[in-house]
């Protein structure tokens, strides 16, 4: 139960896809705590039709556990800011355990603030920077290094300030109306706290040497107000459309972030903004108020990274064992397709990646995972289906995976069942602006789906035959050398009867198509001469 709304989901968190919080219902309640305590900017208890409202769904999802048969002991209330500082807070509590039998679970401010880093650290892979939460009532600061499946973050916890988005459009409306010096000293104060929020949680040194590092330092932005900031980035990204439609895993530089103009003018514009409602377009100008605050108070930025998990999602993701939340998310929804041999076809993949590439060997496994994912479709949506697997599609939902690594699977994937060549225009157009946010990473993609491709063909079930496998697998480390050189030979040695093959013949031609300069999706690219012998 947080400030804007009510959240409901039911999640199976059984291996071997837990890490990635699998949901198998979720639904919101658009009420308003924050904004029921407040009578003509008075604060007053929450209201009679307020906690009835929200008891009336409560029982309805008490229904809906029943039916997917979650045991009572696997239900939890968890309640935010604007329940813990309601003025009858008690008898609203007392009224939803009359009527469900459930207690309701009050988060202390750091409570909260840890379990929301907990939610951006299940956002992705690894974190490492600040991260902010902005609710409706109240906003987080802390610093963040998760790896491995550990989480370290700042010994006094989050620090949690009154200046959630509901809270900070009351303010710059009580502030319009005062006049005078009103502006300036309401946003000295929310400077002024920032500051010292950034002094209390004690950044340490080797995140502010991050400042001076090729990386930059980094800042995690969860909660529906930054969420909402994000959308209005997304609608105004170079890669137009932006083929990307989940917040969460979206990336944009400090400069395009606090562009407050810019952003604002998007929301102003006669065409509805793509999961911007109307109550958090309301909210842009105090979010923007916001946002040129953080950016007078925190050290020097250069990456912003939009998170989905906040409280729900780290309440789930503490529950996990490191091991688990250690693992790569697309390794692990993956895993469920994999065929008996996936290993062994990594290897393959591995194999052929040059050094540089190969700290990407997760997105490899995941493609020799789920590379027969599509096998059953008519082959007219094969490609399309793999295409949106990542977005849409049977990948789709993954908690955890940022843009890069769903656009180069989604590529990947796409090639491995004939790429452009086999998608109408409409999908077609989809895959160019894939492509163009890989930027030089996107040829690499379109070399690794052909090698899947080839693979494919050999290997139609994904198993790999005694001989068929000694022959390619022996010779698999010759395929590419440590690292791509001006001209590459693509050699593959097989036997007699599979270098006839035609689908083999097919599939290693169009690899070497990707080494012609006409075919490189950018100026990045290598040349590629193929040959296939036998034993």
């Amino acid at each position: 139960m947080g400030s804007n709304g009510v959240r409901f989901s039911v999640t199976d968190l059984s291996p071997p896809t837990s890490r990635i919080l699998p949901t198998l219902y979720i639904d919101r309640a658009g009420i308003s705590l924050y904004d029921a305590q407040y009578v003509d900017g008075v604060k007053v208890p929450i209201p009679e039709d307020t906690m009835d409202a929200v008891i009336q769904t409560l029982v309805r999802f008490k229904q809906t556990c029943q039916d997917f048969g979650v045991p009572d002991n696997q239900i939890r209330i968890i309640a935010t800011e604007a329940t813990r500082v309601a003025l009858n807070s008690e008898e609203y509590r007392q009224k939803i355990k009359d009527a469900t039998s459930w207690d309701v679970e009050m988060l202390p401010k750091e409570e909260e603030g840890r379990t929301g880093a907990m939610g951006v650290a299940s956002s992705f892979e690894n974190v490492r920077g600040l991260m902010m939460d902005l609710g409706g009532g109240s906003t987080q600061i802390t610093w963040l290094i998760s790896k491995d499946g550990e989480l370290q973050m700042s010994p006094a916890g989050s620090v949690s300030m009154p200046y959630g988005a509901a809270a900070l459009t009351r303010g710059l409306s009580d502030a319009n109306k005062s006049g005078g010096s009103a502006m300036s000293d309401f946003r000295d104060g929310i400077t002024g706290s920032l500051k010292a929020a950034v002094e209390k949680i004690g950044i340490p040194e080797e995140l502010l040497n991050d400042v001076n590092s090729p990386e930059g330092l980094n800042l995690y932005m969860s909660g529906g107000g930054f969420r909402g900031w994000g959308f209005l980035l997304m609608s105004q990204h170079a890669v137009s459309p932006y083929p990307i439609p989940i917040i969460n895993g979206f990336k944009t530089s400090i400069n395009q972030f606090q562009n407050t103009n810019m952003v604002q003018k998007a929301v102003q514009g006669e065409e509805e903004v793509f999961r911007v409602s109307e109550r958090r377009a309301s909210q842009v100008p105090a979010v923007a108020f916001l946002v040129s605050c953080v950016m007078e108070a925190l050290p020097a930025v250069r990456n912003v990274h939009f998170a989905q998990g906040g409280v729900r999602e780290g309440a789930l993701f503490s529950s996990l064992d490191p091991a688990t939340r250690a693992q790569h998310p697309f390794v692990a929804a993956t895993k469920p397709y994999a065929t008996a041999d996936s290993d062994k076809i990594a290897t393959l993949l591995w194999n052929v990646a040059p050094e540089s590439v190969r700290p990407q060997c997760p997105i490899l496994k995941s493609l020799a995972q789920g590379m027969y994912i599509h096998n059953s479709l008519n082959k007219d949506i094969q490609a399309a289906a793999a295409l949106r697997s990542t977005t849409t599609g049977a990948l789709g939902a993954v908690h955890g995976a940022d843009h890069r690594e769903r656009a180069l699977l989604a590529v990947m994937l796409n090639e491995r069942w004939g790429g452009a060549k086999a998608l109408s225009p409409s999908d077609s157009k989809f895959r160019s602006n894939l492509l163009e946010l890989l930027g030089d990473e996107a040829w690499m993609a379109l070399f690794f789906g052909r090698v899947a491709a080839l693979i494919g063909k050999v290997f139609p079930a994904g198993v790999l035959t005694s001989s068929q496998s000694s022959a390619l697998g022996d010779t698999a480390a010759k395929v590419l050398p440590a690292s791509l050189t001006t001209s590459t030979v693509f050699s593959v040695e097989t036997d007699p009867e599979t270098a006839k093959y035609e689908g083999l013949i097919d599939a290693v031609e169009n690899i070497g198509k990707l080494g012609k300069k006409k075919h490189w999706p950018s100026s990045d690219g290598h040349k590629i001469e193929t040959q296939i012998t036998s034993a």
